[in-house]
């Protein structure tokens, strides 16, 4: 029969209490950022792409409380992968290997441009241009690791199993630099044509990116058994990478006069009408998709860092129906999206909710979910 002392011990350790129960803890905090998954940055995306929806709508109080959210999750976020980066150089490596969780390294590029542009609209353009600094030369060169790594070097094959919603995080990637530099590109005196050109590049690869991708993914879908399981919250990105092209594309036609902007402006112009439609047509299809996934085959609805994947589309598709709205003079667009801001917001609090109840379950003892 144990002891009292080894009753009251065990049961420090259960609570948290006591130097056991915080060496505990710290354990627990560790095994987190071991396992960290590399799309935790979507939850910057859609602190920052809401934020700025509600900006848009005029709703600035609610758009500063969102703001600072996601700027407070970016520091912790890269402080996090900074340690995990540093500790567990081996996991982080694994998961550039890892088909399934490498292309969420793209979430830094997309998160740190959201950011970006979103304190340009505050007025603070020096914070937007060392931002796109940093997400374009960690674009390029992901752009190019990722892919070999956990693609064209991946030795098991075939490695089209493993394609799925996260993939599309590319192309994501991809045209939140188009936005950034077009954001900037209306400020600044010097250099507006280099912006030009980062602007209409990246929005251009973006759209090949999203058709090879898209190809990848349906191969995926009609070659292979496709669990329940597997339909997962990020094959919402597919929706979110159209979204974001529409928005990158309505930014570049409401560019002043540059060569490489005059040369495309018509043709983005119509391909963003092109895509925003698009975007409409997979919302019921990804809707139908969870309900057969959660209520007919019944997978348990629980958080997951990867729900932050549904919460971005949601709101990158009011601010590309706003702008695209405003751009085109397409104002049923436009009244669109000041609507759907409000669902996206509305699934941002739950899911942030649900977020912080996870962490507080995880510190007082509970799985460690990442």
């Amino acid at each position: 029969m144990p002891s009292a002392d080894a009753g009251r011990h065990s049961a420090q350790l259960t609570t948290g209490g006591g130097a056991a129960g915080y060496l505990d803890r710290n354990g627990r905090v560790a095994a987190g950022v071991q396992g960290l998954t590399p799309g935790y940055f979507a939850l910057v995306m859609g602190s920052g792409i809401i934020s700025l929806g509600l900006d848009l709508g005029g709703f600035r109080a609610v758009s500063a409380v969102l703001f600072v959210a996601g700027v407070v999750s970016y520091v912790v976020l890269v402080v996090l992968n900074a340690w995990r980066l540093v500790a567990f150089h081996h996991d982080m490596r694994s998961d550039f290997t890892d088909p399934k969780r490498a292309f969420g390294f793209f979430t830094f590029v997309a998160g740190t441009n959201v950011l970006g542009v979103r304190a340009g609209e505050q007025g603070w353009h020096a914070a937007t241009g060392v931002l796109l600094v940093v997400a374009g030369l960690c674009w390029f060169v992901l752009g190019y690791v990722v892919p070999w790594s956990a693609v064209l070097g991946h030795s098991e094959r075939p490695v089209l199993a493993s394609a799925n919603g996260t993939w599309f995080i590319w192309v994501v990637a991809s045209q939140s630099v188009a936005i950034a530099a077009s954001s900037l590109e209306v400020v600044v005196t010097n250099g507006r044509i280099g912006l030009a050109i980062i602007a209409v590049f990246s929005w251009s690869v973006g759209v090949f990116l999203y058709a090879a991708v898209g190809v990848f993914v349906s191969l995926r879908l009609m070659l292979y058994r496709l669990e329940p399981v597997q339909l997962d919250p990020p094959y919402w990105v597919a929706m979110g990478a159209v979204a974001i092209t529409v928005l990158a594309g309505a930014r570049i036609v409401e560019m002043q006069t540059a060569p490489m902007v005059d040369a495309t402006r018509a043709l983005i112009a119509g391909m963003s009408v092109v895509f925003w439609c698009f975007a409409t047509w997979l919302i019921p299809v990804l809707v139908a998709a969870g309900l057969w996934r959660h209520v007919f085959k019944r997978v348990p609805l629980s958080y997951s860092p990867a729900l932050w994947s549904i919460v971005f589309p949601l709101g990158m598709y009011a601010v590309a129906s706003t702008y695209l709205g405003r751009a085109d003079h397409l104002p049923i667009l436009e009244a669109i999206g000041a609507g759907w801001i409000w669902v996206a917001l509305t699934a941002w609090v739950i899911v942030f909710v649900a977020m912080m109840r996870d962490i507080a379950r995880q510190l007082r003892g509970g799985a460690v979910d990442v």
